[in-house]
């Protein structure tokens, strides 16, 4: 591979990935690994918050090379997500002819449809790029269309795109690509077809832990364990939304800069909108239940046991 700084074993990518706080398993370090030597792209499935994106953002920095985010949305197409031409500055540049007295038809579509004012979206960028491969995140794909799905296939198949005014272009070297999805919907076998694949699950009690010391030093370590627990006893529990590894992140900020150094139940109570998002879920455990998961979590690993 022609990247000056790409790990050359799993363990050697699990110390970079760990050097950007990034705490991974073996398998997804693995998964990490077998991308970059294959040159395939990565698709990481998991529910939201489970540090999907944030593996794109670690690796960009792990590899000191730039990371480009495609945020995928419903009517996303090509001009947005590809390229576009600058009409604004196409429309000046017939104006500035008429004027000149040198309009000439064939000239003028030739200079126009030109790479000059060709605007580059997060593909083109990546696939045009100068130096070390980016980091092309493709995040939250499912909620794009399918037939945007579709038009990505030449793009990951030949890391090409074609521009009708232009022809194919070709990456000169393929871009790091990471997909993610929430899997709001399926997505095609023929796109899977394309990817190496990786289910990022929910941290267990240690896992979680270690996250939550790694990313939040300033926090106690009792009110880390605390959290943790809380946070691990709440997946338990039918809710509407689970939180996610970045609300327990959120919520532990939180509570350090509220200069808390252990959870309590009027606190708890105080803060849950953090860690919650769907006042359903607040109000159904808000109260006694709030108080019976902290006797629960009392001790620390307890509920990660």
């Amino acid at each position: 591979m022609a990247r000056d700084r790409a790990p050359r074993s799993i363990d050697e990518l699990c110390e970079l990935l760990a050097g950007e706080l990034y705490i991974a398993d073996r398998g997804l370090a693995t998964s990490i690994y077998l991308a970059l030597q294959l040159g395939r792209p990565l698709l990481l499935e998991g529910e939201a918050g489970v540090g999907k994106t944030e593996v794109a953002k670690v690796l960009a920095g792990g590899l000191g090379t730039e990371l480009i985010r495609l945020q995928c949305y419903e009517g996303l197409d090509v001009n947005h997500a590809v390229y576009e031409w600058n009409y604004a500055r196409q429309l000046l540049e017939i104006r500035l002819m008429e004027a000149s007295g040198t309009l000439d038809r064939e000239a003028a579509a030739a200079e126009l449809f030109s790479e000059e004012f060709l605007v580059r979206r997060p593909v083109l960028r990546a696939l045009q790029h100068g130096g070390r491969p980016p980091v092309l995140l493709i995040d939250e794909l499912d909620r794009a269309d399918e037939e945007f799905e579709g038009f990505l296939l030449e793009i990951l198949s030949d890391f090409q795109v074609t521009i009708p005014e232009l022809g194919t272009i070709r990456a000169e070297a393929p871009p790091i690509v990471i997909i993610t999805s929430n899997r709001t919907r399926e997505l095609h076998d023929a796109l899977k077809r394309r990817c190496l694949y990786f289910w990022i699950d929910y941290p267990d009690y240690e896992k979680e832990l270690s996250i939550v010391t790694a990313k939040v030093p300033a926090a106690s370590r009792r009110l880390a364990e605390q959290v943790t627990g809380f946070v691990q006893e709440l997946r338990l529990t039918a809710l509407y939304k689970v939180a996610g590894v970045s609300e327990t992140l959120d919520w532990i900020a939180a509570l350090t800069a509220l200069d808390r150094s252990e959870l309590d139940a009027r606190t708890v109570d105080e803060t849950l909108g953090i860690v919650l998002k769907n006042q359903e879920d607040i109000r159904a455990v808000r109260g006694e239940r709030v108080r019976a998961i902290l006797d629960r979590v009392a001790h620390p690993g307890a509920a990660g046991a």
